[in-house]
């Protein structure tokens, strides 16, 4: 009896399909995952599990302290149309130019400064630029305070120079407030961005400047074509910081303006406090917290994924 000549499925000969390769074991088994297990379970219990307790009292209307009722997505629906709110998430907008995009571009600048500066006391003014990260922002909150009142330096500095006629109560303007709280930011932020860059810029081989400038660049030019790609990285946890400050900033605002005058420098974190602790309204600020998280998260996820891209 002749043969069957058709090839199997276990053959690998014509037409046949080669049988897949056996998954190879980790030699090490579950011990790896119980070596992460600790900091996974500190990782539930004080961020996870509040943040899934935040988003279980955002569906109630509950003041904190009587039996809560469930209202399903009303706060957020709430969150949306009240137009209090949606001046908060704008007004936090605002300030992610003034903590982040402001900086950034200040940063680049001194960063590239520093780094390839040949001065004395190099040390010292670097000190000075990221000193502002050291402070609590409390005081600063305080300090700039002092600043920008009526009898403030900023007004005696302004009148001593003939300007008088620019003074006014700067945290008291219904249009300049925002931009002088938002200036705060910029200089808290600015000796972070400045030191980030400039451990990025420091490790820049300088063979790359000296064949630049063989070939004729300027410095601008070997600024905007070798300095500025070599530290995408590093722009990109800059700005990952800078926008979730921003974007959380409370203590700021609770000190130098309490979200006045009016509502002009409300903002997402300082909306939290005012409606769980002084309207008792826990289940919005609640919603307004989630909120607040899901566009912290989806902005930076956008910036990284921008600057994977880029690289």
């Amino acid at each position: 009896m002749p043969s069957s000549s058709r090839p199997t499925a276990d053959a690998p000969g014509r037409g046949g399909a080669r049988p897949a390769p056996p998954r190879r074991r980790s030699k090490y088994g579950l011990a790896p995952y119980g070596f992460l297990l600790p900091g996974l379970i500190v990782y539930a219990l004080f961020l996870l599990y509040p943040l899934g307790r935040a988003v279980q009292i955002s569906l109630y209307d509950w003041d904190g302290l009587t039996l809560a009722t469930f209202v399903g997505l009303a706060n957020y629906a709430d969150v949306l149309a009240d137009d209090t709110l949606r001046a908060a998430f704008a007004h936090a907008l605002v300030l992610i130019f003034f903590f982040a995009v402001l900086p950034l571009g200040i940063g680049l600048v001194l960063a590239a400064v520093l780094t390839r500066a040949r001065v004395r006391g190099l040390a010292f003014f670097r000190t000075i630029v990221f000193l502002p990260q050291v402070i609590a922002m409390v005081v600063v909150a305080v300090a700039w305070r002092q600043i920008y009142a009526p009898t403030g330096l900023l007004n005696d500095v302004l009148r001593a120079v003939g300007l008088e006629s620019l003074t006014r109560t700067w945290l008291g303007d219904f249009t300049l407030t925002l931009p002088a709280v938002g200036l705060i930011g910029t200089w808290v932020s600015t000796g972070l961005v400045t030191v980030l860059l400039m451990a990025g810029m420091s490790r820049v081989p300088g063979e790359l400047y000296e064949a630049a400038t063989l070939d004729g660049a300027g410095a601008v030019r070997q600024f905007l074509a070798i300095t500025v790609p070599s530290v995408r990285a590093e722009i990109v946890v800059a700005l990952t910081l800078t926008i979730i400050a921003a974007l959380k900033t409370f203590d700021l605002v609770y000190v130098t303006t309490s979200g006045g005058p009016g509502n002009t420098t409300t903002v997402p974190s300082f909306e939290v406090y005012r409606r769980a602790f002084q309207l008792g309204e826990v289940g919005s600020a609640a919603a307004v917290a989630v909120v607040l998280t899901a566009a912290i998260f989806a902005i930076n996820l956008l910036v990284n994924r921008i600057g994977e891209r880029e690289r």
